[in-house]
C-alpha cells in the first residue's frame, strides 16, 4: 500500500473526499514529524509509538573494498507495534 492508496482508503471509509483524506493524513505526518523533531514520543494506544534515539558513531566497512570507513552518529526514527497492531498481523 502506498500513500495514495491509503488516501482513497480514507476518503472511502470516512465518507469524505480525496482531497479532503489527502489533507487528514498530510496533517497527522506533519503533526507527527513536529513532535520527533522536538524530540518527543508519539503514541497511538493500540497502534504504536514512534519515538527518536541517537545512534551512535561506529566504524563500518566498505563492501566493495573491505577497508574500514567512519559512520557519523544519527538521530534515528523507532517504531514500536502496539499489541492491537501486533495481534492484528497475527
Amino acid at each position: 500500500m502506498n500513500k495514495t492508496d491509503l488516501i482513497e482508503g480514507m476518503a472511502e471509509d470516512a465518507g469524505i473526499s480525496k482531497a479532503a483524506a489527502k489533507k487528514a493524513l498530510d496533517s497527522v505526518l506533519i503533526n507527527i514529524e513536529g513532535a520527533l523533531q522536538k524530540g518527543q514520543r508519539v503514541s497511538l494506544v493500540g497502534f504504536g509509538s514512534w519515538s527518536v534515539t541517537r545512534r551512535a558513531a561506529r566504524d563500518g566497512r566498505n563492501p566493495q573494498t573491505g577497508k574500514t570507513i567512519k559512520i557519523k552518529a544519527k538521530n534515528v526514527v523507532k517504531f514500536k507495534a502496539g499489541s492491537d497492531l501486533g495481534s492484528a498481523v497475527n
